[in-house]
């Protein structure tokens, strides 16, 4: 983003520049109201020069009123005090327009109500001083949700925390869209991680289903589009969106714990017998191309077996000797 004298403007080709809503809407999406007012720059000029000339006022002022204080004459003792004294309430009021901006700060400008504009130039700047000047701020924040608890898309009660990094990129919507900005976001942020969790389950259990904890990057990036949907009205910008806890509820944890537990056991067997049975394959198809002994069916049969046993059992087998033929 890049910044004129007094306001933002953006570049269309700027890859990081928020998509508009209608880029990015869904259904799913809330439907926010267009905003009334967007922002504008502030008509200012440099604080040095007002600066200067309001001193220069409140000298000339002070110098005339010791001058009338000289003259013996009364009407020209009485306009010359008077004109001192109003050239300095004048100065006083010239400089009471005088605003220090610091880099990542803004002045919203308004004058009788009405928005006149927003002084984003840091320094010392001079505005109108009949007008009324909030500070806001556009520096970078952190928002991280408390500890929520809701059911995910099976119904399963689970615990889920988020943070969020975002700023104030339209001044004007920020103060005059929404009563109060920041409860705005956070009550944002908490009903679209809420709606998140409920439209996925923790696990899913088809392979093809997301899920909140095999599909990480998924859905944050759905989550990052819900947030930009629902704080755009308050001409805030979400930066990045992360997950920071993700947890079944400790009523359920241990059972799902076993379900988990269950299931790594039933991949590992699947991986095992998988590689055994590649393992036979290949003993017999080396037997029988190096013609080591000759087996019939029965035998092929006993030894796979056999072979299946040792290689997929989880203890160490017992060897039985046959001290006999090999048919007894």
């Amino acid at each position: 983003m890049t910044h004129t004298a007094n306001g933002p403007s953006h570049d269309p080709s700027d890859p990081t520049r928020p998509t508009d809503s209608s880029d990015t809407r869904s259904p799913d999406l809330p439907e926010m109201p267009a905003p009334r007012v967007t922002e504008f720059p502030a008509h200012s000029i440099p604080g040095g020069l007002a600066l200067l000339l309001g001193l220069l006022g409140v000298v000339a002022a002070v110098a005339l009123v010791v001058l009338g204080a000289s003259i013996a004459a009364a009407g020209g003792k009485f306009a010359l005090i008077g004109i001192g004294i109003l050239l300095f309430l004048g100065s006083l009021l010239a400089m009471s327009g005088l605003n220090m901006v610091a880099p990542g700060e803004a002045r919203v400008v308004q004058l009788f109500g009405r928005y006149r504009g927003t002084i984003r130039t840091d320094g010392l700047r001079w505005v109108n001083p009949l007008t009324t000047r909030n500070k806001i701020s556009t520096r970078v924040r952190n928002h991280e949700t408390a500890v929520l608890k809701v059911n995910d898309a099976y119904g399963n009660p689970i615990e889920l925390a988020a943070v969020v990094v975002w700023r104030v990129e339209d001044t004007a919507q920020a103060l005059f869209e929404v009563d109060d900005f920041l409860e705005f976001v956070s009550t944002q942020t908490e009903a679209a991680v809420r709606h998140i969790a409920i439209e996925y389950p923790y696990d899913a259990h088809e392979e093809a289903g997301l899920s909140l904890r095999g599909n990480a990057e998924e859905i944050t990036e759905k989550l990052a589009v819900e947030l930009h949907a629902r704080v755009e009205a308050a001409g805030v910008h979400i930066v990045e969106s992360r997950f920071t806890h993700l947890a079944y509820a400790p009523e359920i944890a241990s059972a799902m714990l076993q379900r988990q537990q269950a299931g790594a056991v039933v991949a590992a067997r699947k991986l095992i017998v998988e590689g055994a049975v590649g393992m036979v394959e290949q003993a017999l198809a080396r037997i029988t191309e190096q013609d080591i002994v000759e087996l019939d069916e029965e035998r092929k049969a006993a030894m796979v077996s056999n072979l299946l046993v040792v290689l997929c059992g989880d203890r160490a087998t017992q060897p039985v000797i046959n001290t006999g033929s090999l048919y007894q």
